[in-house]
């Protein structure tokens, strides 16, 4: 059996990597430290169970479930949470995961929930890997050589004739990216996005154009509109997608001859096209943010670069975001997220002074006295004193 373990500490995928390996050791672990590393692996290998944690960098657990259901259906999720997650952890169940682990994980816990799912795959495995392994051959054959083709490109031999007798009438939508970093996530966004809904609306599939762009073929259902689906298209991508990009269409095409040529036509209309960009969503990388600035408050090298590092985004577009989202700059939130921890810390006698600064994220206890002095009138040894008297004054 394959096991997917993703978790950005590597204390707890390599923990749950040894137990598994010690109880189970005919099975495969692989390991990953964010959703991108785990997007790769899914791609990669069949995977049957899959552990993720909750909150990751740049991408949630729940977000990789959501995006990952449906090109990977068979895979078994387990989500790992700690107990302020919980309500993610429900979610996660709503969205079809198995079971969940709060951490700390016992290794008993653990090893009975993975031979109750080995069971479950064992049952289904028999029955349904000959017929999903000749499904995927047509579609990978199916998906290559239209690619070839709607690139223009010779395609020797191959028989056409049953792609066109599926799909005797249909249009084609373009996505393009323009972007110069490494946009593999992002693919696998489009590609998922963009499969789901033709899903929904009728019938057909998508494949990789080039580097930045995919190509989705559609037959529409009855009673939908190729206008209804762009506009869910460009809605959910303007949601998940961190780059600009464009989502353009053909009018319906009935003769497949006419695919290159439509294809042609859609990539010179884009050098004139507006880029949509995903101006959106920065609700949801702020609280990403500050879930993670909370965990990390009392890190000594934490910083808006590093911060906006884990959410992918630029720095700069970061603080503005993150101001206009808290009403708060990045510098200001930290200091008084830390001195606020560090106040419940004075109220312990028997903690010095220097073993709170470091415990809030300072080295330099002259300095975390100016900025407690600043905030609050008075320095962390009369804020003890006070706090600390009989009377409390």
């Amino acid at each position: 059996m394959n096991v997917l373990i993703a978790d950005d500490e590597s204390v707890i995928r390599e923990g749950i990597q040894r137990t598994l390996a010690s109880r189970f050791p005919e099975d495969r672990t692989f390991l990953a430290a964010n959703a991108e590393e785990a997007i790769e692996i899914l791609r990669a290998n069949r995977i049957d169970v899959a552990l993720t944690d909750i909150l990751m960098p740049g991408m949630t657990g729940l977000e990789l479930m959501k995006l990952s259901r449906s090109s990977y259906p068979g895979i078994r999720w387990v989500v790992i949470s700690a107990y302020s997650e919980f309500a993610y952890a429900q979610e996660a169940v709503r969205l079809g995961a198995r079971d969940y682990m709060l951490k700390p994980i016992g290794k008993e816990t653990l090893v009975e929930m993975m031979e109750k799912l080995r069971g479950e795959i064992a049952l289904e495995k028999e029955a349904t890997e000959e017929a999903e392994q000749l499904r995927l051959n047509r579609k990978y054959v199916r998906e290559a050589v239209f690619q070839r083709w709607s690139s223009g490109l010779d395609i020797g031999r191959f028989d056409m004739k049953p792609l066109m007798e599926s799909y005797p009438s249909f249009h084609l939508i373009m996505v393009k990216m323009d972007t110069d970093k490494e946009v593999k996530l992002e693919h696998f966004m489009i590609e998922n996005v963009l499969g789901e809904l033709i899903d929904r609306y009728g019938s057909g599939f998508v494949t990789v154009h080039d580097s930045k762009s995919l190509l989705g073929l559609v037959t529409l259902g009855e009673g939908f509109g190729l206008d209804a689906l762009l506009e869910e298209v460009r809605k959910h991508l303007v949601k998940v997608l961190r780059v600009p990009f464009q989502v353009m269409h053909s009018p319906l095409i009935e003769d497949i001859q006419q695919v290159p040529g439509e294809v042609r036509r859609m990539r010179q209309a884009s050098t004139t096209q507006d880029y949509e960009h995903a101006a959106t969503g920065g609700d949801r990388l702020i609280e990403l943010a500050l879930q993670y600035i909370r965990t990390h408050y009392h890190d000594f090298d934490l910083s808006l670069e590093k911060v906006a590092a884990v959410v992918y985004l630029n720095p700069v577009y970061f603080s503005q975001l993150f101001k206009q989202k808290t009403g708060s700059g990045f510098k200001e939130y930290v200091i008084q997220l830390r001195l606020e921890q560090a106040k419940q810390l004075l109220q312990n006698p028997k903690l010095k002074l220097a073993d709170v600064a470091e415990r809030i994220g300072y080295q330099d206890i002259r300095h975390f006295s100016q900025l407690f002095r600043k905030r609050y009138g008075e320095t962390p040894s009369e804020f003890r004193s006070k706090m600390c008297s009989p009377s409390g004054k």
